[in-house]
Formats: C-alpha cells, structure tokens, sequence
C-alpha cells in the first residue's frame, strides 16, 4: 500500500470550479424557502384560497425538502455527486417551471413538492463534493465559501419577492430560478469531474427511509403548525410531534442496529467532536432562526412595517455574516474551529442582549446595529462550524456526516422557530403581541443561544488527530 500524497493547501483553479458550481445550485434553493413567504396574501387572492391552503405553498416545499435530505448518502453512494447534482437541479428547475405555470391552488401545492425535494438534496450533495475535494487544510476556505448563500438568502427572499410582487406578476417568483438554474446545469456538466467508481450494488436501506423521512416531515410538520398560532396541546400540533419523534426514535434503534449500511449512520455520534459541533448547531441554528421570523413580524406588528421594509431591516445581520465569513475560511485552516466558534458565539449574544433592551424610543439605527452585531458572530460560528463538522472524520465518512448535519440543521431551525413563536404568543394570548412580548422573547432565544456554548466547549483545542481526507485515485 502506497502512502497518500499530502493534502493541498492551495486553493487552485479545480477546488475554485468546484465552490463555483456549488454555490450557483445553493443559492437559489435557500432562496426559494424565502421568497415566497411575502406573497401569502397575493397569491390567496389569486387563487380564491384560504390561508390555511397558501400556507401548504410554504409548508410543501419545506416538508419535501426535509423528507429528501436522508436520501443523499445512499444516492451519492450508488450514482455518484455529480449524476445526482444535476438530476437534483433538473428537478428543481421542472418543479421551478411547473409551479410558475400552475392553474390552481393544488397544482401549485403539488409542484412546490416536486420543487421541494429536488432543493432538499442539492446542498447536502454540494458540502460532500467539497468536504471530499477539499480536504482538512482547505476545509474553512470552503465552508465559507458555501455558507455565504445561507447568509444571503434568508435576508433577500423577503426583499426580492417584494420587488417581484410589486412590479411583476407572482409567477416570476418561480421563473426566475429557470436561467439561474440552467447556468448550474451548464456549469456542474462543464466544471465538476467525472464522479469516481460508483457502487452499483448499494441497497437503499427501505425500512429506514420509511421511518426516517416520514418522522423528520411530522416534527417538521407539527412545529409548523405550532409556530402558526395553534397551542402545543391542540391536536394539530401534538399529533405530528408525537408521531415524528417515535417515528425518529424507532429509525435510532434500527440505526444502531444495521451500522453503516444504515440511511444515516447514527454511530457517527460516537465521535465527540461530531456530536458536539452538531448539538452546538442545533441550538444555535433553531435560535438564529426564530430570530429571523420574530424580528419582521415585530416590525410589522409593532411599527407597521411594510413586509419588503421589514425585510430590508434585517438585511445587517447577512451583512454582517458575510463580512465575518470572508474572513472565518481562512483562520479556520489555521487555527481550531473551536477558537472562532468560542470567539464568535459571545459576539452574537452581545447583539441578543442588545435585542433585550429594545423600548419604545430605541431608534432603527440601534436596533439594526444589533442586528449587524449578530451576524457579525454568526459569520465567525457557522463556517467554522461546517468545518469541524468533518474534521475528525475518514473520507468514507463524509456523505453520511453531512445527511446528518443537514437534518439536524433542518430539524433545529423549524424548532427553533415553533419555540419562539409559541414562547410569544404564551405571553400574550388575549392580545396581538407588544414590544414587551417581543424584548422578553429574546431574553429566552438568548438563554437557548448561551446552552450552545456547553458543546462548543468540548470541542477539541488544536487541530489534529484523525482527518478527512480526500480519497487518492
């Protein structure tokens, strides 16, 4: 056996191609989850819809997207990165094109589905061909590169479907992913390289994704719908969050069982630095999460804001991110991630303190330089967090790692919405919520947002120990 090369540390033309074609497919996938959500009353005009039935344009292409996401390991394994790259795309783009042209409520429903599971995967299949091309030394410089889409996303959906609705018709909401979406086509079929030996007798682990995907759409399901008004005891609600968690916790026994050939391998979890960085994420994206929904609707309830105004006000915190995420790729090549994340998450509870203190007179200026301040952590955490996501792992590893990741990352965002929203509504069930309602629910998404820092701590001090690699040959 002949010892590998060492790794590059160079970030050369191949590794740049690669980051390009990955992050063209992202974007536009995080962006969709978005755009959408500013023309729940436009579109129920249109079609003659309830709320309830709108909402399923929103809640479809999040459950199918959530559902998808376990099938990535298996289908990198058996078809490769790149073939399933561009089929998850080709769906997107189909679902993209059918729901611009849907005729009806159900038919938009239908197609947001399509749409969904498509985008589900394509992320997932983006950080796997990074973290395999990429390796340990490079391992930041990627991320970053990669989480600047998830910065962007959730602050322009809101503000480009506000253009759109204001001066095209809804169905450019869709159309506009079609040349977006042709160009990564185009791109992944020119730039990416041929996918390595596939395994064509890798059998898909049927009784898993029968618990597994079903279970994530519940919980995902039932803290929609908490998060939508309902109490944590309506029947809505508790049904789907009870089913999903024995539906997970039953795909957890099956897991353990079956190993590696598992849909997602929970062993992994035996790994400390995993689980750690994961449990961190999970906390600390459910927080940053209900934030982003907490923040526009105060603005629209509080001051009267506009849905496109509200948006705009958010936008320092991707500003923010993005100006930390530029600089977080490189410094955590060099140093632990566990120094940036450590460094990053007391800045970003700085900005929530900031939130705390919010009163009457508190001028836009302050409250968007808290929100600048935030993403300013948020920028140095989650880099660094993808990162050591993958740093003590085998590159066989890698595909699975990253299902899990993503799921946790999924799950932990709609929780992490659900609890806040219930946490205000609680607080004033008798009235539309206040300012006061608002400031005292961010004393508890900072309370959540401090708990992330425990995980973070046992996260390892130095680099090193057993590395990703990228496979030779």
């Amino acid at each position: 056996m002949t010892q590998a090369p060492p790794a590059s540390t160079d970030f050369d033309p191949a590794l740049r191609k690669l980051v390009t074609v990955v992050v063209l497919g992202a974007i536009m996938t995080i962006l969709d989850a978005t755009i959408t959500t500013v023309a729940v009353k436009t579109l129920g005009t249109e079609f003659h819809a309830s709320l309830t039935a709108i909402q399923w344009v929103l809640t479809g292409y999040t459950l199918a997207l959530s559902a998808s996401i376990p099938l990535t390991g298996w289908a990198i394994t058996r078809f490769g990165p790149k073939a399933m790259w561009i089929v998850s795309l080709l769906l997107f783009i189909t679902g993209s094109i059918l729901c611009g042209i849907a005729w009806n409520i159900t038919a938009l429903i239908v197609f947001r589905v399509l749409q969904g599971f498509g985008a589900g995967m394509i992320l997932p299949i983006g950080q796997t061909m990074l973290a395999r091309a990429a390796g340990p030394a490079r391992m930041g410089r990627v991320m970053s590169a990669v989480a600047v889409p998830a910065m962007l996303a959730p602050v322009l959906g809101p503000t480009v479907g506000g253009l759109i609705l204001g001066h095209l018709s809804w169905r450019w909401m869709f159309f506009i992913n079609i040349p977006l979406c042709a160009i990564a086509v185009l791109a992944a079929m020119r730039l990416l390289p041929a996918d390595p030996v596939r395994d064509p007798d890798a059998r898909l682990d049927l009784l898993g994704l029968a618990l597994l995907s079903p279970g994530l759409g519940a919980l995902v399901y039932g803290t929609a719908q908490a998060g939508s008004g309902r109490s944590p005891t309506d029947i809505r609600v508790a049904a789907p969050v009870l089913a999903g968690v024995a539906l997970v916790g039953c795909y957890l026994w099956h897991a353990h069982r079956r190993g590696d050939t598992a849909l997602v391998d929970v062993r992994l979890l035996r790994n400390r630095s995993f689980a750690a960085v994961n449990a961190m994420m999970f906390l600390y994206i459910g927080t940053i999460s209900g934030l982003m929904a907490l923040l526009p609707l105060s603005f629209q309830i509080v001051d009267g804001d506009s849905p496109l105004r509200s948006g705009a006000l958010v936008a320092p915190l991707g500003v923010g991110a993005i100006i930390t995420t530029l600089i977080t790729g490189k410094l955590s090549d060099a140093y632990s991630p566990r120094l940036l994340i450590l460094a990053g998450l007391p800045v970003a509870l700085l900005g929530i303190v900031g939130l705390t203190q919010i009163h009457p007179n508190t001028g836009e200026i302050l409250i968007m330089t808290m929100l600048f301040v935030i993403g300013l952590g948020h920028g140095m955490v989650m880099p660094a967090a993808m990162g050591a996501s993958y740093e003590t792992l085998r590159h066989s590893e890698i595909a699975s790692a990253t299902t899990a990741t993503n799921v946790g990352l999924r799950v932990g965002s709609s929780f992490g919405v659900a609890a806040l929203l219930v946490l205000i509504q609680r607080d004033q069930q008798s009235q539309p919520p206040d300012l006061d309602s608002f400031t005292r629910t961010y004393w508890y998404a900072l309370v959540i947002a401090a708990v992330a820092v425990l995980p973070a701590l046992l996260l390892p001090a130095r680099r090193g120990g057993s590395r990703a690699i990228p496979a030779s040959g």
